[in-house]
């Protein structure tokens, strides 16, 4: 039985926004920008109600900045020292660690954000780090809709509330897609500064070789190796070899024993351990779809599809590939439904799309009444939506190539 395609157009003309994306990404960007004054002055933001740091996420990087600024960079991976300073900063303790895990060169950033008041830092990382995703986005959307369909997106409510840095991920990996068909050296550069975040790095090399994209390849790899350079020579061999110290014990933390409830992270691995799997079944299930990705992935660029349905794949499959991922990393999902909003628009949605986007918004925003692994279920619908898009346009390129091209 054929299958109902909403408002179809040629290729190249854009159509009407469907009123119930339109109306649903209203609602959910009210909601995002009316809960944070809410929170803040309700003192469940930020600060509580005696004037005390609440403990979250952001602490780690501020804590870090510190120590570099007392000219201890070193110290910023241990996770007692670490946790002196965070309990200084709030003026209150709390269980457990937020424990400081990223590659020196993002000690930049936490420095650069040590220099201001805890609580300035925190909303100037949020409403700073917003910027670019915002551009990206109204970019590979291709029209000011995709301002609103950004910040609709629900994990910007969970990003912001903890102060983590998915905007920023999500920024590098969209603009490292959306510029490298135009400008390859743009979107190399893009790549080598996501090397903040090495677990994004395992299909990016293996597509890019696969797509001929040398020019963004070795782009990539002399950023990341000037950044890992410039970060040496600015906080010591120490720091590098902090890093590499602590990553084993962070591991095993985190992936064996589970520091972190298994209903925070999102990813399959997680999803076996949280349903009562042993960590070898989690690993078992881990690389087989890992290795099911990174092949489709690496056949789907060798071959004669639209180019914003490669770079939606290549987004979502970021997101599949890694074991260690929590619900803020999940805004990099925002950059494959951008994409696929950007083919809906010229091409027209099929009846299935617009209610499994939103079945996958709702499972992203009801996160934390549920504590499951709610953000890899919405993974796998969008890349499901993604696949079929595929098989659906498989003889015909109705895009053009360069996703980059005008609205």
């Amino acid at each position: 039985m054929a299958t109902s395609i909403t408002a179809p157009t040629v290729a190249g003309e854009h159509s009407a926004i469907p009123a119930a994306l339109l109306n649903v990404c209203f609602v959910l960007c009210v909601i995002n920008a009316s809960f944070f004054p809410t929170a803040f002055f309700g003192h469940w933001w930020i600060l509580d109600g005696q004037g005390l740091g609440i403990p979250t996420d952001f602490v780690n990087v501020w804590s870090a900045g510190k120590l570099v600024l007392e000219g201890h960079p070193a110290w910023a991976y241990d996770w007692a020292i670490q946790k002196q300073v965070q309990v200084a900063v709030l003026g209150q303790s709390y269980e457990g660690n937020f424990a400081w895990h990223y590659p020196p060169p993002f000690l930049f950033i936490a420095v650069l954000l040590a220099h201001f008041p805890y609580a300035v830092a925190f909303i100037g990382w949020a409403a700073i780090s917003l910027v670019p995703y915002l551009a990206v986005m109204r970019a590979i959307v291709g029209r000011p809709f995709g301002l609103l369909l950004a910040a609709a997106f629900p994990v910007v409510l969970t990003n912001t509330l903890v102060g983590q840095n998915g905007f920023l991920t999500a920024a590098l990996i969209g603009g490292t897609l959306y510029l490298m068909p135009v400008r390859p050296i743009l979107a190399g550069i893009c790549l080598g500064l996501l090397s903040y975040k090495p677990q994004y790095g395992l299909l990016f090399p293996l597509v890019l070789v696969a797509a001929s994209q040398w020019t963004v390849f070795l782009t990539a790899g002399i950023v990341a190796v000037a950044m890992a350079f410039a970060s040496w020579l600015a906080f010591g061999t120490e720091s590098w070899q902090a890093f590499f110290h602590w990553m084993p014990m962070f591991s095993q933390a985190f992936l064996t024993e589970g520091r972190a409830p298994w209903g925070k992270m999102q990813s399959i691995f997680a999803s076996v351990r949280y349903f009562g799997g042993a960590e070898q079944l989690a690993w078992v299930f881990q690389w087989i779809l890992s290795g099911t990705v990174a092949v489709l992935l690496a056949l789907m660029w060798r071959r004669r599809i639209s180019y914003p349905l490669k770079a939606a794949a290549l987004a979502a499959g970021t997101l599949l590939t890694t074991p260690y991922l929590f619900l803020y990393d999940v805004m990099v999902l925002a950059i494959a439904v951008a994409f696929l909003v950007r083919v809906g628009l010229r091409q027209g949605f099929a009846q299935y799309e617009l209610p499994a986007l939103g079945l996958a918004a709702a499972l992203l925003l009801f996160y934390p009444l549920v504590g499951a692994p709610t953000g890899f279920v919405a993974t796998l619908i969008v890349s499901g939506l993604i696949a079929g898009r595929c098989g659906l346009w498989r003889n015909s390129v109705a895009l053009q190539p360069r996703c980059a091209a005008s609205a």
